[in-house]
């Protein structure tokens, strides 16, 4: 009786996967802060496992998406189907205000609750710490946060805004809430020359080129960086690491459902989990592993962050981040 039972489940899920296939048809609109080849990357994967569905994808930043959102819900004309965006900071406001649909059947087996919203309205898709990365030719590896503030760094700190980058938000928020660091860190930042500014990407290429010693930036842009031959390295600093799980959601009022469902299924299917780290990401599924460079994650002090609180202080948090570098 057992293995009947089993093998109807198994027929099961593989008849609902397989419906799931056939009924996601359509145009499916993503905003996406992925980098642009790693956003054609996931578009053209979830076009081969969906090829009745055609996808238009936008990407920014994430805070830049979100201020294309918010002038689309004022005019009534939302034309995104999905987000996939790098923080659950502004997925979480965007919750708050009824703006991201539930999806209860998702399927996250295998993703610890402490990835995915409890209501169900976002899952994160991979794990990407923010981490010091220095360049191997001009810098030695410190290994704290507040080594980047000391004197000798003036002006040699790469560093994103929180204004632009929603990775950098999220550390923002979550240093500013870790006794160790706090709002200190960036006072002496601002006091040391050093000027936030894009995203990870821009900081990337400061420190690999040599314009900055040090940098704060993404652990998994690091080492692909270094994979292809830069001269720079990563430490994970003693106070911890704050992390962001590039969340999926789906709009309130999508387009197409079955469409923006299917996307979520693949981000969090095995094969969307095997293509996070094909791009060089830690998945989200720990069944799936991690690329050639990453610390095993029981190795790392991940810091975590209530991200109710944090949507709550976002506006002033931003305002005393703006009073600091004067911007």
């Amino acid at each position: 009786m057992r293995l009947s039972f089993c093998t109807l489940s198994l027929a099961t899920v593989l008849f609902t996967s397989a419906n799931a296939a056939e009924t996601a048809s359509g145009k499916l609109v993503i905003y996406t802060s992925q980098a642009p080849e790693i956003a054609q990357q996931t578009v053209d994967a979830f076009k081969a496992a969906y090829p009745d569905v055609q996808v238009e994808w936008t990407r920014n930043g994430t805070t830049q998406l979100m201020n294309v959102l918010q002038t689309e819900m004022m005019a009534g004309d939302v034309k995104a189907d999905v987000l996939l965006v790098a923080d659950s900071i502004n997925l979480g406001a965007l919750k708050k205000d009824g703006k991201l649909m539930a999806y209860p059947d998702a399927p996250v087996s295998n993703i610890s609750p402490d990835f995915y919203d409890k209501d169900k309205t976002w899952f994160g898709t991979k794990i990407i710490a923010t981490v010091i990365a220095y360049n191997t030719k001009n810098a030695k590896p410190v290994g704290s946060w507040m080594a980047l503030t000391d004197a000798q760094n003036k002006g040699q700190v790469a560093v994103p805004s929180p204004l632009y980058s929603g990775a950098a938000l999220y550390h923002l928020h979550t240093a500013i809430n870790t006794p160790d660091i706090g709002w200190a860190f960036y006072q002496k930042l601002a006091a040391n020359g050093i000027t936030p500014e894009g995203g990870n990407g821009p900081a990337l290429k400061a420190v690999a080129s040599g314009m900055a010693k040090y940098g704060v930036i993404t652990d998994a842009d690091i080492i692909r960086a270094k994979k292809q031959g830069s001269p720079i390295d990563l430490v994970y600093p003693k106070e911890g690491a704050s992390f962001v799980t590039e969340p999926v959601a789906i709009l309130a009022g999508a387009h197409n459902v079955p469409a923006a469902k299917a996307f979520v299924n693949f981000m969090l299917s095995p094969q969307g989990q095997q293509l996070v780290a094909k791009q060089g990401n830690r998945p989200i599924d720990a069944t799936v592993p991690a690329p050639e460079g990453f610390a095993p994650v029981g190795s790392i002090k991940l810091l975590t962050l209530d991200s109710d609180k944090a949507v709550a202080d976002d506006k002033q948090v931003r305002a005393k981040f703006t009073e600091i570098f004067g911007g």
